[in-house]
């Protein structure tokens, strides 16, 4: 569906410079962009290549004046971009109802706008929300509790108890509700401890592909509201993540670990257990973290510590090698010295 320039304007609170009536057809970057598409540019290097392109708009945030293709001026251009974009990429229609393949208990409440995919079985006593969506190959064990305006992808795997609020999205291939990993050694081999708790997923979390999160030994391992997890990351049993945490690729916690609200992992991170990370941390990527956090530090390294510090002895560290070799260089002439004063 084309928008007029003013209309994208309109909805992203913005400013037109130029013609507002242009249509505007799809949305591209400047490199791909086509005669009718919207595109957008954050600093001067994009902005140029914006201009050159084949785009009839431009979004731009900040003071960009002058140009030959009619602007959006907004206060965010990666802000306006996020909020433009369903726009023109609308999601799927998904038919309502369920796929004959699917397997549904009997004592399971499927909301009537539901849409069950092939070869889902749901369990005893499941509970699936209004306009929930499950893709394909899901398996909703017995006492799931699925809220409203849910998306599992294929092949997500929800165990016995699971509670997942409203607006939660579950990419390819993820376990929610497996067992933590837990033994005792116990007359000379390790005995499973079980795991008879559950994890509780928050409204509006989104969880990437292959992602695994562990039921609680006791209790529930919880994703805070608003969360966001990248694939590849694990989630320990008993580990209570705060609301609105951006946590990425190939992160790992170990158990009953809490962070705060607004925390930010980057990728390769791991966490020790039972350790307390404040509101607003930001941990650096590939770091080990070994203690707790207070609230608002940022923190890098193996083991994770002050980033300024870190950075300081990775600096130390490059210096090495040359003080190395004025150390050697150094002995040589002591060596002199002596040879010297003994002759």
């Amino acid at each position: 569906m084309p928008y007029t320039a003013s209309q994208i304007a309109e909805q992203l609170r913005g400013e037109v410079l130029g013609d507002g009536s242009v249509e505007l057809t799809g949305f591209a970057p400047a490199d791909c962009a086509r005669p009718g598409d919207l595109t957008f540019a954050e600093k001067e290097s994009y902005f140029a290549a914006a201009e050159q392109s084949q785009a009839a708009a431009i979004i731009v945030g900040g003071d960009f004046g002058a140009s030959n293709k009619v602007l959006i001026r907004v206060p965010n251009a990666r802000i306006a971009v996020a909020r433009v974009l369903p726009l023109f990429f609308p999601p799927d229609e998904m038919p309502l109802g369920v796929h004959p393949s699917a397997s549904i208990a009997a004592s399971a409440q499927i909301d009537p706008t539901a849409c069950i995919g092939p070869n889902c079985v749901i369990g005893a006593r499941v509970k699936l929300g209004a306009r929930s969506v499950l893709l394909g190959g899901n398996h909703v064990g017995r006492d799931c509790q699925i809220g409203d305006d849910v998306c599992l992808h294929p092949n997500v795997v929800l165990y016995a108890k699971t509670q997942v609020g409203n607006r939660v999205v579950i990419h390819a291939g993820t376990v929610i509700g497996s067992d933590g990993y837990s033994y005792v050694f116990d007359e000379g081999r390790h005995r499973k401890m079980l795991q008879v708790g559950n994890v509780v997923i928050h409204d509006d979390v989104e969880i990437g592909a292959n992602t695994a999160i562990d039921r609680a030994a006791l209790g529930s391992t919880v994703i805070g509201q608003g969360t966001k997890i990248d694939n590849l990351v694990h989630v320990a049993h008993n580990v209570v993540i705060g609301r609105h945490n951006i946590i990425t690729g190939q992160v790992g916690f170990a158990g009953s670990t809490r962070t705060g609200d607004y925390v930010v992992i980057a990728a390769q991170s791991g966490i020790a257990d039972h350790l307390t990370i404040g509101n607003q941390v930001t941990i650096g990527g590939k770091s080990g973290v070994m203690r707790d956090i207070p609230d608002g530090a940022k923190v890098l390294g193996i083991p994770a510590v002050p980033d300024k510090q870190a950075k300081r002895q990775m600096i130390a560290l490059q210096q090495l090698p040359e003080l190395i070799r004025r150390t050697r260089e150094l002995e040589k002439e002591v060596e002199q010295l002596k040879a010297k004063a003994c002759s």
